[in-house]
């Protein structure tokens, strides 16, 4: 079950636009059965120019969705990031369970709890540390951690080799392909 944090940046959340909100993105459950217990949290910004920014972040314990779109209309700009998620869940669910039945594992019902938070923004003209961050490493191979960068749109991502026990960064090259950088333990 989701839960809802719902900000806005120069505009009045209306009960209206949080039950809009929580309806579009309740139907991200149907993915996870009864199982989730995670946040949904949701940055609802107007800028002068009249165009509206949504932001979905929804940190889950085996992935981190996130989704952001800018429309002219607030609720359009709702609707698109929904159906951005709904792309990223399926992509994630038909990505394991073909991995699984390659395996001989069947089926797998995915299972969360949340503990991420949101990515911090860069400051590329300052060196000192402004946000550190803790993370729990979890045991997956290469391409199911590069499946989690791109969806969370990062170019590069640390995860524990499943095959090694060794903590592994993958990470996108200048020419679009990837790279893997293995520790020595």
């Amino acid at each position: 079950m989701l839960t809802y944090n719902v900000r806005g940046e120069n505009i009045e959340v209306t009960e209206a636009i949080r039950s809009y909100v929580e309806k579009r993105i309740s139907k991200l459950n149907k993915f996870f059965g009864g199982s989730v217990t995670a946040t949904a949290h949701v940055n609802l910004k107007v800028y002068s120019d009249k165009t509206a920014k949504v932001e979905v972040t929804i940190p889950l314990s085996f992935l981190t969705l996130r989704a952001e779109e800018t429309s002219p209309d607030l609720y359009a700009s709702i609707d698109l990031v929904t159906d951005k998620l709904e792309r990223q869940v399926r992509k994630f669910k038909t990505k394991i369970n073909r991995k699984s039945r390659e395996k001989g594992f069947g089926q797998i019902d995915i299972d969360a709890t949340a503990p991420a938070e949101p990515k911090p923004a860069e400051d590329d003209d300052n060196l000192t540390v402004v946000r550190t961050k803790r993370v729990s490493l979890k045991p997956m191979d290469s391409q199911e951690a590069i499946l989690q960068m791109d969806m969370l749109g990062h170019n590069f991502f640390i995860f524990e080799d499943a095959d090694t026990n060794g903590t592994s960064i993958v990470y996108k090259r200048r020419d679009g392909r990837y790279g893997l950088i293995e520790t020595d333990e």
